[in-house]
């Protein structure tokens, strides 16, 4: 039977793998070239408002909006790829360029500053006033974009849409105490000096104020010494936890779920004492008299003067509130009751703050900047108003795109490249604590090198994939899908480190727990671990194995062996025997028993070892 004629039934499955994978032209874009080009457009639509949050860019993205902002075209050239070493120090920089960054930064503190909104009276109209404010934000970003270019500073990726900074000046505007929630383990990032300098602008009699939230991730030391560094700084602070406010709040639920019915119980008993005799009844009364005159005392006690220092104490809900109601003394917005007006960074727990004072759900959580869409007030009691902003990232100084992904100002789930993050991540981490949290065994320096360095991020993501079974298709450890868990675990606080003020060195201010877990050596754990916590498989000590083993003095033939009338010469040819039975033997399936066969796959599964 001959051979089926391919011209006239083509093969599908190869026409298919051949559409996909071979003799496909380069993809290209709209206008059939290789080249980023940009059209003139209009912006955003003017009739409608635009609410959707903008801070985080690619160097694409930038480039093209600058570009339609300055009305004009520019071509680039596609497929710039740079290939990398992961065992490198990747995307971070040396203690001298450290050194030189923080002097920058020292430097032109003052030019990083927040939009201001233009001066506008009663004869300004609507489209004078949007204009004007267009303008002088155009201007804004602009001395940014210049302030990033000139001196090679990165900053994060601020709030680019107007609208915005819109609701910060109406809350700004109407608020007595403007609060600035930040996060515990590094205020400074999320402290904007600009903004304190911009409510005194609005109105000297405006109040500013810092709310270090998460503050159950400190030790008392630690909240003393930003007790003192903002005293100096002469800005009020309190420090607080909206996490264990609301897991207070749930518990106390909980335990007022579980004795309902013994408080029935209680109540029925209560009345039919009651009825039984009225001298009780005034008895209960004066205790409880008394019982209200104290808890009112106590509460008088608590530091509710501006003139009082910053106490480090961690404040429960109440407190917070008994500080807020008296902390402002001078002319009210509204005279019924003051103004608090609530700003942060969307992932430092301000909606979970107002979430717990409020002790009911008002406010939508999210991490992600845009969730709440405008200000919204807020009535925590009946003189004490709260004024919520919309979650906003303000320029600010940082290093490096990794301190942003581990500060969650960078979305973890977006993140393209995680060798930077988790390198900067095990330098911060020792590698004692690491091991002790996941209770892994991270592989050990080579031959040669530093046994003190810190773990490159490769050695942390293998023995941590591997542990956890996070594999992929050819059986290695999954290292992306392991970066995002750890990273996630370091922005949630499981893997703690706090960034401590200036005046206090770092060393001195965090310090790590010994180590609890018995050291494991390497050489200990199964061989195929071993060689899953390394991409490098060829060790020194593997290599002299190898070279020193002994060599095969047999010939192997489709996995036969015995074949007596052939020998393998000292070169490593093949020569005939000169032994007479061997000869004899010349046919070795006469008078044999075959060899079972054996499956190739198994008989070389050693050399698919990984």
């Amino acid at each position: 039977m001959g051979k089926k004629n391919k011209g006239s039934t083509p093969n599908l499955g190869r026409q298919l793998i051949k559409d996909r994978f071979g003799h496909t032209p380069r993809r290209k874009v709209d206008n059939d070239t290789m080249l980023h080009t940009t059209e003139l457009q209009d912006g955003y639509d003017w009739g409608r408002l635009n609410l959707s949050s903008v801070t985080e860019e690619s160097s694409f993205q930038a480039f093209l909006r600058t570009a339609e902002l300055a009305g004009t075209e520019f071509q680039a050239e596609k497929l710039n790829i740079t290939f990398v070493n992961p065992k490198q120090r990747v995307g971070l920089l040396s203690k001298t360029q450290e050194q030189r960054m923080h002097q920058k930064h020292v430097e032109h503190r003052d030019q990083l500053k927040i939009p201001r909104r233009p001066k506008w009276s009663k004869e300004t109209s609507a489209e004078e006033l949007e204009r004007a404010e267009n303008e002088a934000f155009l201007d804004w970003r602009r001395d940014l974009a210049l302030l990033q270019e000139d001196e090679e500073i990165l900053m994060t990726p601020y709030e680019k849409n107007l609208e915005f900074w819109r609701q910060l000046w109406r809350v700004v505007e109407r608020s007595d105490v403007v609060v600035q929630i930040v996060d515990a383990r590094n205020p400074l990032l999320f402290r904007s000096v600009d903004l304190e300098r911009y409510v005194k602008e609005v109105d000297p009699s405006k109040m500013n104020m810092i709310l270090v939230n998460k503050s159950d991730l400190l030790t008392a030391e630690q909240r003393r010494h930003w007790a003192e560094y903002f005293d100096n700084e002469g800005i009020r602070t309190a420090f607080y936890s909206a996490t264990l406010v609301e897991e207070e709040l749930k518990r106390e639920a909980e335990a007022a779920r579980h004795d309902s019915f013994s408080e029935v119980q209680q109540l029925r008993e209560a009345a039919e004492e009651i009825a039984q005799s009225l001298d009780k009844v005034e008895d209960t009364l004066d205790a409880i008299e008394r019982k209200l005159k104290v808890d009112k005392e106590e509460k008088e006690q608590l530091p509710r003067l501006p003139g009082d220092k910053n106490s480090s104490r961690l404040l429960s809900r109440l407190e917070l509130i008994e500080f807020l109601r008296h902390i402002y003394t001078g002319q009210r917005h509204t005279e019924q009751h003051v103004t608090i007006g609530m700003v942060g960074y969307p992932n430092v727990g301000k909606s979970s703050t107002i979430n717990s004072l409020m002790t009911v759900k008002k406010v939508s959580v999210s991490a992600t900047p845009g969730k709440t869409k405008r200000f919204q007030t807020l009535f925590l009691d009946k003189d004490i108003l709260l004024c919520d902003c919309p979650g906003l990232v303000m320029p600010s100084f940082v290093l490096t795109k990794a301190d942003m992904l581990l500060n969650g100002i960078l979305p973890i789930d977006q993140m393209r490249d995680h060798v930077p993050a988790v390198n900067l991540l095990c330098e911060r981490i020792p590698r004692h604590v690491l091991e002790d949290k996941y209770g892994i065994v991270i592989a050990k320096p080579l031959e040669g090198e530093d046994m003190e360095r810190p773990p490159h991020s490769e050695e942390l993501l293998l023995a941590y994939g591997y542990n956890r079974g996070f594999m992929t298709s050819n059986g290695q450890p999954d290292q992306a899908r392991s970066a995002r868990y750890v990273l996630k675990d370091y922005v949630n606080g499981r893997l703690l480190y706090a960034m401590g003020p200036p005046s206090v060195p770092q060393a001195e201010y965090h310090t790590f727990p010994e180590r609890q877990r018995k050291v494991i050596e390497e050489s200990q754990l199964p061989s195929q671990q071993q060689r899953a916590m390394r991409i490098d498989k060829s060790t020194s000590k593997e290599l002299d194995n190898q070279f020193f083993s002994n060599k095969p003095n047999h010939a192997h033939v489709k996995g036969r062996t015995n074949f007596p009338h052939v020998r393998l010469a000292n070169d490593g040819s093949l020569v005939a025997s000169t032994d007479p039975a061997a000869a004899a033997a010349a046919k070795p399936w006469r008078h044999v028993k075959k060899e079972r066969r054996e499956k190739l796959r198994k008989k070389f599964s050693h050399l698919d070892e990984h």
